[in-house]
């Protein structure tokens, strides 16, 4: 009994990630709301999500706004390319779907869609874990967002389910569980990412020289 109630203790810090989980969907709701915001939002939530995931916290909220303030511009940047990217997908979508022709020129289109669609969904599914935890372009980050997304697809399976089964859950069975929403998901997959952002930083950290006990280290500090 007094391992469960000890504050240390895995169960009382399980149920501090889940609360910390809700907290910070409310933080991130409430940052996206301009829209435009959402990319710095999003990047600040993993910023801590990692964290949290390395049991390395801190002040929640402190870290939550200082990561959304360094990260607005680049965030930004990249949320506004995937926007009007998704918007494009989304129009091109539409039209196939109302187009259904049973030719090669249809078939070959759908299939470009479909590998796009792919794409994006991977791109946003680690640019932004990406961006919390490495200094880079806005071009790099996308490309890489692929390339470890391809690497890694199991994760990327894993990643993609999480978001499925939440929306499952949400929209069938438990509509207040919303509340964790997108905090809860995060959580969730930062502790997926955690060892394959390790590897891409001890790769990183290989590649540029250094000493293999700095390899391990944070790669971005705000």
């Amino acid at each position: 009994m007094n391992n469960i109630m000890n504050p240390e203790g895995p169960v009382m810090l399980f149920f501090t990630k889940i609360a910390y989980s809700a907290y910070l969907n409310v933080l991130w709701f409430i940052c996206c709301l301009p829209i435009i915001t959402a990319g710095a939002s999003t990047t600040a939530l993993y910023y801590v999500t990692l964290k949290i995931a390395k049991n390395e916290e801190g002040n929640v909220t402190k870290s939550f706004f200082r990561a959304f303030r360094a990260n607005f511009r680049q965030g930004t940047v990249i949320w506004l390319i995937l926007l009007g990217s998704g918007i494009i997908l989304g129009l091109d979508g539409y039209i196939f779907y109302h187009m259904r022709f049973e030719n090669a020129f249809w078939t070959i289109g759908a299939a470009v869609f479909m590998v796009l669609l792919a794409a994006y969904a991977i791109i946003l599914m680690y640019i932004f874990p990406l961006q919390a935890r490495f200094e880079n372009t806005v071009r790099m980050m996308f490309i890489n967002s692929i390339l470890i997304g391809m690497r890694f697809l199991l994760c990327t399976a894993l990643m993609a389910a999480i978001y499925l089964v939440m929306a499952f859950v949400i929209i069938n069975i438990f509509t207040p569980i919303i509340i964790f929403g997108e905090g809860l998901c995060a959580l969730i997959r930062s502790h997926l990412l955690a060892n394959i952002l390790q590897l891409c930083a001890e790769k990183a950290a290989g590649s540029n020289g250094t000493d293999s006990t700095e390899e391990a280290k944070e790669t971005r500090e705000i």
